[in-house]
């Protein structure tokens, strides 16, 4: 049986993280104490023909008393002996945005109270759930996503993940909006030919033939996918051997729109021909 845990800060997309996975067929169940979620495994393990869940998700938040979250990896490690298949998903976003959210919202944070404001109440939920995040298979930073973009990540990278191999996310941005926050590899190819100097192809993204054409034609960024595709064929299989699940390359220019497009779904496109679990985004483009 596989166990998903989700967890992560108040307002970074845990609700629709868990309706995603409910939506295709996950066994979901949301705030669950952390001191009851080993009995809860041993329970799904009985009834998991007759209900017919193979596939079950977690959820567990800030909600729980501090010293019982402190024992989530001693949890986890009982959770496996039972022989479960568990992964930890952690969902992340930077103060600033948690704030907008909340107020658009008017949601209440579990933490503030009349003493506790919500910058103090985010802090404090962050130091609590430390130890869940130490343990996280995947972080996801959704600063930047929208709903809909979270529910096709969550659908791509985890419930569609074939056992065993490793899921890895290419992703291309622009250095202009900032870096990626949970990108485990950063490749800077702003030293490049720009296609953007080009007026015929600065309208056109590096999906187009015109742009693929012309930086194709400079050796330098043949090289520069040799050298990327090089290192990530070096190195992935050494954190495969470490029992790794999820990995996330990010590839940057100044616009993210030519240079990382183009790198990303070549390099993308090389390792479809080897391998699962192969996704692609590129984030100045949704």
């Amino acid at each position: 049986m596989r166990l998903v845990v989700i967890s992560g800060m108040s307002g970074s997309g845990k609700t629709i993280a868990l309706q995603a996975l409910e939506d295709i067929d996950y066994y979901c169940v949301d705030n669950l104490p952390v001191t009851l979620l080993t009995e809860f495994a041993r329970q799904m393990i009985k009834a998991g023909d007759r209900i017919g869940a193979r596939n079950i998700a977690v959820g567990i938040d800030a909600r729980n008393v501090e010293r019982n979250l402190k024992n989530f990896g001693s949890l986890l490690a009982d959770i496996r002996a039972l022989g479960f298949s568990c992964e930890v998903i952690f969902l992340e976003a930077d103060t600033e945005t948690l704030i907008k959210r909340f107020s658009e919202t008017r949601r209440k944070h579990p933490l503030t109270g009349d003493d506790t404001p919500l910058v103090e109440a985010l802090a404090a939920e962050r130091a609590l759930l430390t130890p869940i995040s130490a343990c996280a298979d995947l972080t996801v930073d959704t600063t930047t996503s929208n709903v809909h973009q979270l529910r096709s990540l969550i659908a791509e990278r985890i419930a569609q993940r074939k056992k065993p191999s490793l899921s890895m996310l290419f992703i291309s941005f622009g250095y202009k909006n900032g870096i990626p926050a949970d990108a485990d590899f950063v490749f800077d190819v702003r030293c490049l030919p720009n296609p953007h100097w080009e007026p015929s192809l600065r309208q056109f993204d590096g999906r187009r033939e015109e742009v693929k054409a012309f930086l194709e034609q400079h050796p330098q960024v043949e090289q520069m996918y040799d050298d990327i595709k090089g290192f990530l064929e070096r190195w992935v299989p050494a954190f495969e051997k470490e029992n790794r699940n999820y990995m996330s390359v990010a590839i940057g220019c100044t616009g993210g729109q030519h240079r990382s497009v183009y790198l990303v779904e070549s390099i993308a496109g090389h390792f479809r021909r080897s391998r699962n679990n192969i996704v692609v985004r590129h984030r100045e483009l949704s």
